[in-house]
Formats: structure tokens, sequence, C-alpha cells
């Protein structure tokens, strides 16, 4: 039998350029390069054992009930069988939705993951990042142990809890992450410290701060969000003086969410002397005060400069100075006068942007008005992203109220938005107001694609309580005369779904119940 010989280099370059180019035949060929791969395996030389990692940490938390390890089990398999799904839903629950719901109720009742299960719940939290907080608290120690044996679960170690964090009062491992550490490890140390101690956040910061890219310091900078205070007010001042224009514009707004601070004061002064009750006089120019205080000088396309300037000084004023500024009229009265021909838009925007910066219950809930109302007619704004940010700033019984009352007026196309910043589960009021739109869309014969993605908030948010309403709707009611069989069918193949999924978390919450 013709052969050819020589090393796998030789017969890789030959099978590269064609044993036409070389002595011997394609057959030849593939027999040398099956010697030649016995010969390599063969020669192969075991490596040593690596030595054997520490036992993984005690949780002391407890696991959930065996009903509930079953319904996680399912879940994530459910989750990997669907990874390679598609088409049409049917009328069976969506195990991917699903998985979330359980893992917030299993936090909640303090469980840790069984350990058979830390493995795929680590895969889980690597295909979907916002799974990721809730499944790293679940895994718990026993995850972070798994997670340091396999580079596809390094993620987890990234900020997790109990990762590669040092304990707070290690002010060597402090340093040296803060020093040294990734971002993703950087903010994660920078948000505990401050959870723990919002001032020494801004303290940390200062330490390295004048090094730091650009990007970085508006990404940090971001983070003071959570917990902001007046005493963050001299480090964001100082900001304002920073060389990135991104940066500078993040700390007057932060700035202008403290009423109390100097740059509010400085805004107001400013706001004020534009708008009262003798009418408004926009700004005539962008002075380096402005400028530095935040106020961007060159507006976007199609707005004037006056104007734009005008909107920012009373987005970034403290809403408690237009009382007095407007002889003690609340915000209410003061959305219901007359303003000058063209500003009244303007003005309006500007106070809705306020109110959501300042979180201002009082200034929302005027803005947004009578939810029955047309939103054209609205006092602030007809935009529906806007009302959902104004709702954001509400008590989350009125949130829910108002928002039930807007679905009983105008139905459920334009409130999509609206109820995806009401807490859950949607229940009382809010969930029956849902339920019954929904109900009425379907017999009205409207198209059903239309509200695919209320149908599947619903599926996540209402109350489960709500399925015994549902049962009693007839799924093979007549859509509509114009609706056609399709429709039909679409309506009775969702609601059954809906109601399923429903008794289904119905289930799995009764499931987590701590024995008693």
């Amino acid at each position: 039998m013709e052969t050819l010989v020589g090393d796998w280099e030789e017969l890789v370059g030959a099978a590269l350029l064609g044993t036409e180019r070389r002595q011997g035949s394609p057959e030849a060929l593939l027999d040398a390069a099956a010697v030649q791969t016995v010969r390599r395996r063969a020669g192969l030389r075991p490596a040593e054992a690596g030595p054997r990692p520490e036992p993984a940490p005690r949780d002391p938390r407890p696991v959930p009930p065996e009903a509930a390890r079953r319904r996680l089990a399912q879940l994530l398999a459910g989750r990997s069988a669907a990874a390679g799904g598609g088409g049409r839903r049917g009328s069976a629950p969506d195990l991917t939705e699903l998985l979330p719901q359980w893992l917030a109720a299993a936090g909640r009742h303090g469980y840790r993951a069984p350990a058979a299960l830390v493995p795929a719940l680590l895969e889980a939290a690597r295909a979907r990042t916002d799974l990721r907080p809730q499944a790293l608290a679940l895994a718990g120690a026993r995850g972070l142990w798994l997670a340091r044996l396999n580079p596809d679960w390094r993620f987890a170690l990234r900020g997790g809890p109990g990762g590669a964090m040092p304990e707070l009062t290690d002010a060597a491992g402090m340093e040296r992450l803060w020093q040294e550490g990734l971002f993703a490890e950087r903010v994660a140390l920078l948000g505990a410290v401050r959870a723990q101690e919002p001032a020494g956040a801004t303290r940390l910061l200062a330490t390295t701060w004048a090094t730091e890219r650009a990007e970085d310091r508006l990404m940090f900078l971001d983070s003071l969000r959570a917990g902001l205070s007046e005493g963050d007010e001299p480090f964001l001042e100082a900001a304002l003086g920073d060389r990135s224009r991104n940066v500078r514009a993040t700390a007057a707004e932060l700035l202008s969410a403290l009423p109390g601070s100097a740059l509010a004061g400085r805004m107001a002064e400013r706001a004020l002397a534009c708008v009262g009750p003798e009418g408004v006089v926009p700004p005539a120019e962008c002075d380096a005060g402005m400028l530095r205080d935040g106020v961007v000088k060159r507006p976007p396309a199609g707005r004037g400069e006056r104007a734009w300037w005008l909107g920012q000084l009373v987005e970034a004023a403290p809403l408690s100075r237009w009382r007095e500024r407007f002889g003690g009229l609340g915000p209410a009265e003061i959305l219901a006068r007359p303003t000058a021909e063209g500003w009244a838009e303007e003005l309006h925007a500007a106070w809705c942007r306020a109110a959501v910066r300042q979180r201002d219950p009082e200034w929302s809930k005027a803005l947004l008005g009578s939810a029955a109302a047309p939103p054209a007619a609205g006092p602030g704004t007809a935009s529906t992203a806007e009302r959902a940010k104004l709702l954001s700033v509400l008590p989350e019984g009125e949130r829910a109220a108002w928002v039930a009352e807007f679905v009983r007026a105008h139905g459920l196309s334009e409130a999509f938005q609206l109820l995806g910043v009401c807490g859950v589960p949607w229940e009382g009021v809010l969930g029956r107001a849902v339920v019954d739109a929904l109900d009425a869309a379907r017999e009205a014969g409207s198209y059903p694609w239309s509200f695919s993605g209320v149908m599947g908030l619903a599926e996540r948010c209402l109350d489960p309580a709500v399925a015994l309403a549902l049962a009693g709707a007839d799924p093979d009611t007549d859509a509509g005369a114009d609706a056609g069989a399709g429709a039909g069918a679409y309506w009775a193949e969702a609601f059954q779904r809906l109601a399923a999924t429903l008794r289904l978390r119905a289930t799995m919450l009764a499931e987590l119940a701590p024995p008693t």
C-alpha cells in the first residue's frame, strides 16, 4: 500500500497543497494521518493531578420544600428546552417567565439552592443577565465555589454576593481591589461601600478620581444616585469643574436633585427670574455660570436657544420654590393658570422632568391630572413614557388606582408602559380593570395580536387569585363579527394560557411556603 511518511506538520502541508503536488494519493494521506493521530495520542503524557480544592463553604440557609425543589428543576429544564424553541406559544405556561418569579419568592423566604441544581442555576444566570442577582443570591457560597472552578461561570465572581469582594472592614483588601480590580469589581465595591456608609463611597472615589478615565468617572458618578444625600454635595460641586462635559452634566443633574444644594439655589434664582405670575421671559444668553452649572448651550435641531436654556433652568430649580413665586398657589393651581402664549408646553415639560428628578409626589400627581381625561388634555404631558416616569414617583396604591382608571377609560392599547411601573402582583382594582379590559377587547373583536405584549405582562404580574375570575370566562365566546375564526382561536388560546399560568404561579407560591 502506498503511504506518505512524515511528521504532523508535513501531513497538514500536503493536505493544504494537494496530494497531486506531493508523491502519494489522497487515500495514502488519510492513512498516514490516521497513523500519526494514534502516535500523538499514545505519546501524550497525562498531566500531574492538581491539588484537590477545598470543600465548599457551608450555607446555613434552608433548602426549599421538596415540591418546590422539583418545581425549580422543572423550570430550569424548561429554560433549556425553550432556548431552541420558537413559533406559536400555544396555551401552555411559559416556564422561562416563571423562573424569575420562583427565584424572587425563594429569596424572600431566605432559601438556598438545592446543591444538585446549582450548576443548572449558574447556566441559567450565564444565559440571562436579568436572572443573575437573584440566581447568584440563591446559589450562595456554593455557587461561587463552583464558579471558581469553571471559566464559563466566572461572571459570578464579578461583584456577586460574597464573591471576590473583601470584607468592608478589611482596609487593605478594599484598597487592593480598588486599585487593581476589574472595572465591574470596582463598581461592585463602590456600591457595597455606598450601601453601608454613603460618605465612604465619595471618599473612596476621591483617592483615584484625578487618574480615572472619563468614561469610568461618568459610571462611578452615576452610581452615586443610590443613597444620594447632602453629604455628597462637596464632591459633586467639585465635579462641576471636570474636564469631561458628560461628567459635568451628570454632577449638575445629581446636585439639582438635592433641593438644598448650592447649585439648586443658583438655578432657582435664574428660573424664578424668568417665570412668574407676570409672564415668561427666557434667558437672553447662556453665561459662564450657567455653563458651569450644567446648562448645555447648543440646543437640539429644531429647538430655539432661549427655550432650550429656559427648560434646563426650570427642571433644575427646586419645585418647592414655585409656591412662593406664585403667591402661595399649589402645583395643580399653578398648572391651571394661563401661561404666556407658546410657553406652556415648554414649562410643563420642564416641571415633569423636575418632579421625576426630585421624586416629588404632589407635583407628579398634579402633572398627571385625571386618568379619565384624554391624554392630550393632561396638564403635564401626553407622552406615555413621561407619564410612566411621573407614576413611578407616586405611592404604590395611588399608582395602581390611577392606572386602573386609565385602563377603564382608554383601554389597554396605550397602557403598556403605565402597567410596567405598577407594583406586582396586580391585585384589587388594577387586576380587575386589566382582566375586564382584555375581556372587552375580545368581545369587541379587536385584533388580538396587538394585545400580545399586555397578555405577556399579565401572565407575569396579575395576582394569581384573578385566575378564579378568568375561570368563569368562556374561552370559546364569539370574538366578534369582524374578528374571524383565527382571532377567536387566538383569544381562546391566550386566555387559556393566562389562566393556566396564574394557577401555576399560585401553586408555586404555595409550594415555597415554609412548612408549619
